[in-house]
């Protein structure tokens, strides 16, 4: 019997699914975990001399059931030493009732969109409604993606935006403003990015805190992104005590996140967290009550994202005749 799998490219995935199409698919990723019909197993890291690999598998049930892993490698010096993405990997998506392997995906677009797309997710239920301004903190692939879903949900009118390459700031505020319509200015430091800021975005390769209690205006939402690894911190201690924190998955978070080094300093414990983002959608948790309350999204993605947005992409490539068939056997 031959066995055979769709090969999905980049170019094929991002003409498949549009940022709103990922806001759905994870939005039903939370979903179904809180009701049960998915679940995450625990990443799993591998070291790699100038980076690292990220295996992270999760199941969905549906209409039809899944089953996804990811790897994914995340070496930051690759862009100046070797001309590629920092992160790139792929997805292998399989039938849960058989184990056939369905799809083998190219991992970056679906790696950023669905981050993003938990971002927009969590701030549509935590940031003020009326929110116009947005700071980013970090210029690369996935802040432009952060902006694109946030700026689809928000009437944003400005953002400012941060890197430790000036340049690079400079040439993302242009671009961005060409794209979205509204102005983007580049800026010297966290403190003039994210004053103003109604919701703020961190997506840095930090490993030491740089967003401060002080840096943030009463009544914020801060996506914080970066934190993918137990050595990276971008949100300072004292600013994660202060907030309401809510958490893509607290167990993953306590192992990784910035949840992990607030922990680590004493300044709160796991009690602390106020919800993960599943109890907010289903509404066992309440979101904002208080205009002047500043929530803390600790972001470190989790495998739910990836197989509801794999299995959306396959089944659309399925009805559009998209992608190419591999025959293993």
């Amino acid at each position: 019997m031959t066995r055979s799998a769709l090969l999905l490219s980049r170019d094929d995935v991002a003409a498949l699914m549009a940022p709103g199409d990922y806001l759905s698919a994870v939005e039903n990723a939370f979903r179904s975990a809180q009701e049960q019909r998915a679940s995450a197993a625990p990443p799993m890291h591998i070291h790699g001399k100038h980076g690292g690999f990220h295996a992270k598998g999760a199941s969905i049930d549906g209409a039809r059931n899944y089953v996804a892993v990811k790897l994914n490698g995340n070496f930051p010096g690759n862009p100046e030493r070797n001309n590629l993405p920092t992160i790139q990997g792929a997805i292998l998506l399989c039938d849960a009732d058989n184990g056939g392997v369905l799809a083998i995906l190219d991992s970056i677009e679906i790696t950023l969109r669905r981050t993003a797309a938990a971002s927009a997710l969590a701030a549509r239920r935590l940031a003020r409604a009326e929110s116009q301004t947005l700071a980013i903190c970090g210029c690369g692939d996935q802040a432009r993606a952060q902006a694109e879903a946030l700026a689809a949900l928000f009437p944003l009118q400005r953002a400012a935006c941060l890197d430790v390459d000036i340049d690079k700031a400079s040439a993302f505020a242009a671009a961005m403003t060409d794209a979205l319509g509204f102005r983007f200015d580049a800026v010297a430091s966290v403190a003039d990015a994210a004053r103003d800021a109604d919701i703020i975005v961190t997506a840095t390769t930090a490993r030491a805190p740089f967003l401060q209690l002080e840096h943030v205006k009463r009544g914020a939402f801060i996506a914080a992104i970066g934190a993918d690894n137990p050595e990276k911190n971008e949100i300072d201690p004292g600013l994660m005590r202060a907030a309401r924190v809510v958490t893509d998955s607290t167990d993953q978070c306590v192992a990784m996140g910035d949840l992990h080094h607030a922990l680590k300093a004493g300044a709160m414990t796991r009690d602390g967290v106020h919800a993960e983002l599943a109890e907010i959608v289903t509404d066992e948790k309440v979101g904002r009550t208080d205009e002047s309350q500043i929530f803390v999204f600790d972001s470190t993605g989790t495998a739910l994202q990836d197989v509801a947005s794999a299995a959306l992409a396959y089944e659309r490539a399925i009805d559009r005749a998209c992608g190419q068939l591999y025959a293993f056997s």
